[in-house]
């Protein structure tokens, strides 16, 4: 379908914003955003292909960063949601392990608060469930546009026809949107230095926190921006990184079990990064740090484009207003939508 009339209108007022500098870049989370809308398969609503849809997701990839220092509580509340102080045993405080998260944040914080050295997820950061409420966000944005299009096409009165064509548009803005949003915290996941307590020096200066240090790996306290800044500006582009992008790898696990696996990948390559960056390779822009740094990039853009797929998958299944409509039994024909049973009753 054609993007509306507003949603070109948004493209092109984001299109004229500046683009500052921010984390793993502007541009890393441009460029992962971008890849991700740009990789997405003929099988998502035709409205999330259209050149509008893919430079609106793009520019809002490093929307988070910069609406950062709004204020209290907004910063103390979200700074979190950005990184995870991950050991090197891919646990986080000894207590959690990325391959077996809490079923939510509170389970989170319970664990943590009941470590043997008691802490709390606003200092551990909260990556993974960032990125799994954004998923849940996109999949129900889906299913209420399943049943836009079918209310649309068959609701009762020509009052909810109208309404629901209406709510379509508007869906499909808030789905780029929350697609655009989330897409940040999934770009972040990509970045080893954003999933680990060596995020910016292997030991902590701030907390004067030592960690085994065997191969001597150095506590520059610029390496985060150099590595996920200064290299992505000097070496990748979109198409670079596009170029790496894997086919899609959609997977039914729920979606905490996809995103620790993910985020246990990342991690991994967090020595690769020091290593690096002792050799000079991350200044010099050596070919095993352009490859490093492009393969990180296509990895959050592949992530991103699978995480839409599923949730387009997932909003088969899900149910919409109160008590709740079966997004099945809508487009199937045995529920006829009304704008009451969306939930805009009252």
């Amino acid at each position: 379908m054609r993007p509306t009339a507003f949603l070109a209108a948004c493209c092109g007022v984001l299109l004229a914003l500046p683009s500052p500098a921010l984390a793993w870049g502007a541009l890393g989370h441009q460029i992962i955003n971008g890849a991700a809308m740009r990789a997405l398969p003929a099988a998502v609503p035709g409205f999330l292909r259209t050149d509008e849809a893919v430079q609106i997701v793009r520019l809002i990839g490093p929307e988070p960063d910069r609406i950062k220092d709004a204020g209290a509580p907004l910063d103390d509340d979200e700074s979190p949601a950005h990184f995870l102080d991950a050991l090197d045993d891919g646990t986080i405080d000894g207590v959690v392990r990325l391959d077996a998260l809490p079923r939510d944040e509170r389970a989170y914080e319970q664990a943590l608060e009941n470590a043997p050295h008691p802490t709390q997820m606003w200092t551990q950061g909260y990556l993974p469930y960032a990125i799994a409420d954004g998923y849940e966000r996109v999949a129900r944005d889906f299913a209420y546009w399943r049943v836009d299009v079918a209310g649309q096409a068959r609701a009762s009165s020509a009052s909810d026809r109208t309404f629901f064509q209406h709510d379509r548009a508007v869906r499909e803005l808030l789905t780029v949107r929350d697609i655009g949003y989330v897409g940040h915290f999934v770009a972040d996941g990509s970045q080893p230095l954003h999933v680990t307590v060596h995020y910016n020096g292997w030991n902590d200066a701030k907390t004067h926190t030592g960690y085994p240090n065997p191969k001597g790996f150095s506590d520059s306290k610029t390496i985060h921006a150099r590595f996920e800044t200064a290299l992505v500006r000097a070496v990748a582009n979109e198409d670079l990184v596009l170029a790496r992008v894997p086919a899609p790898h959609v997977t039914a696990a729920p979606v905490l079990a996809q995103v620790g696996g993910y985020l246990e990948k990342t991690e991994s390559f967090v020595p690769a990064v020091y290593e690096l960056e002792a050799a000079g390779g991350i200044d010099a822009h050596s070919p095993a740090a352009t490859s490093l740094v492009l393969d990180r990039l296509a990895a959050g853009a592949a992530e991103l484009r699978d995480l839409v797929v599923e949730a387009w998958q997932a909003s088969e299944d899900e149910k919409v207003g109160y008590p709740g409509i079966a997004v099945r039994d809508v487009e199937s024909g045995t529920v006829v939508p009304t704008r009451a049973k969306v939930g805009l009753g009252d």
